[in-house]
């Protein structure tokens, strides 16, 4: 049965003075010292995901990490840390100098987005709590295998819808999206 927050307002098995439950206050104050507000996901993958369509956009025209930055709306710094990452994968090749900047070395549509996850994100997708469950707790003892056997489906399943779509779609979405609000190609 899953429980409704509605339902047990006005439920008269629920009637009770107006404000949060035990249950509410004692997951506030979890939520309060870093149980859950400290988790935090990475948004490296988009990020790249961003810069490699930037540089499929511009069609082998060189990008400096400065105009990369300014479509990601980031530091330059934050993008020269990550081209290295796309650098070392072999997804771009840069220049300095005269015609200075990134572009693609392959070709958008040999590129999957489960190739670049795997050349950036450094962290699984999934992470425990960061603090050892309570052995004493039958659940406690028994929940990291259960999850990690979740975890690792999930990661699996992830990485092979991911093998399934190319720079060369993304950049298609684009094209269509930008054509349907009027922004054009280049």
């Amino acid at each position: 049965m899953k429980f409704n927050r509605s339902d047990s307002r006005s439920s008269p098995a629920f009637n009770r003075a107006p404000g949060p439950s035990l249950a509410e206050t004692l997951f506030d104050k979890c939520n309060y010292n870093g149980y859950i507000q400290g988790v935090r996901t990475s948004c490296r993958f988009a990020v790249a995901v961003h810069v490699l369509a930037v540089l499929a956009y511009k069609e082998g025209e060189p990008a400096t990490s400065a105009l990369l930055a300014g479509s990601v709306n980031t530091n330059p710094v934050v993008i020269r840390r990550l081209l290295l990452l796309l650098q070392a994968a072999g997804f771009i090749e840069t220049r300095k100098g005269a015609g200075a900047g990134s572009r693609l070395s392959r070709s958008p549509a040999r590129i999957t987005l489960a190739e670049v996850y795997q050349a950036v994100e450094t962290e699984e997708p999934f992470a425990s709590h960061s603090k050892r469950p309570n052995k004493a707790c039958p659940v406690g003892h028994c929940i990291q295998a259960a999850l990690d056997k979740v975890f690792a489906s999930a990661e699996a399943a992830l990485q092979q819808e991911l093998a399934k779509t190319s720079l060369a779609d993304i950049l298609e979405c684009v094209h269509q999206s930008c054509a349907s609000a009027g922004k054009g190609r280049k």
